[in-house]
């Protein structure tokens, strides 16, 4: 688990409440099932209208990176191609095929298959481009749905706002209900506000960490195999492949 989402997602519950609660304020004021309908509901809707089918639905998938974010172990990936590159070296790339049919990275056998496969370097690295550019550019597609999520709740937080003045104004008859109508009137504006800058856009933010980081890695198990197929020192592969380290 990531440990430092779930404080931020707590610590912005806190800051939100807390700092009600100091003001003078009680837990009742900040609920409003109305605006909480326009400001979510119009959100999703504005998302709906601008994402494709698939990105939404990748966008779902993947929110659970925010709490539990796929392994990414670069210096281990690193001990494993040098693995590789000996075994390689020793007995050949066809000895590589035991090693591919054990692998469970998707993107790592298909590239270790390839060199079994004798594919030539530059063939490798066309090969295997092609899947981490569009693996990345899927998932920063889909991290960008929370993005634009981030982008409207603001607004349609004030739309909210303005709907609620709008009640109120048609009550000035009733002066009693004023001061109580405009407060419940800018609830919406919490709502956006606060959905989008403590919620929305930093899981947008951390997604699309995650997902560079995954293509760094998928980068230097692309660096380390063209190595390997290009016949190079196991050592001398180790030393390039420590650059990708952070």
């Amino acid at each position: 688990m990531d440990v430092l989402s779930l404080i931020g997602l707590i610590l912005a519950f806190v800051a939100i409440v807390g700092g009600n609660f100091l003001e003078g304020g009680h837990a009742g004021a900040l609920i409003n099932g109305s605006a909480a309908l326009i400001v979510l509901g119009g959100t999703l809707a504005a998302a709906l209208l601008q994402s494709p089918l698939p990105a939404f639905k990748r966008a779902l998938y993947i929110l659970r990176w925010i709490l539990f974010p796929p392994k990414v172990d670069l210096a281990g990936g690193i001990d494993r191609v040098v693995n590789w590159s000996l075994t390689a070296r020793k007995e050949g790339l066809l000895g590589l095929e035991g090693v591919a049919d054990l692998e469970p990275d998707p993107y790592a056998r298909k590239g270790l298959q390839l060199l079994v496969d004798g594919a030539e370097p530059e063939a490798v690295r066309s090969i295997l481009e092609v899947d981490f550019i569009t693996q990345e550019s899927r998932d920063i597609q889909a991290a960008k749905v929370f993005e634009c999520m981030g982008g409207y709740a603001p607004t349609i937080g004030i739309i909210g706002a303005v709907m609620g003045l709008i009640h109120v104004m048609g009550n000035l008859a009733d002066p009693a209900q004023l001061g109580s109508g405009i407060a419940v009137a800018f609830v919406a504006t919490i709502y956006g506000v606060a959905s989008a800058n403590l919620v929305l856009l930093p899981v947008a933010n951390k997604l699309k960490a995650i997902v560079m980081r995954q293509s760094r890695y998928r980068e230097m198990l692309l660096e380390g195999l063209l190595s390997i197929a290009e016949g190079e020192n196991p050592r001398s592969i180790e030393l390039k492949l420590q650059g990708f380290m952070e």
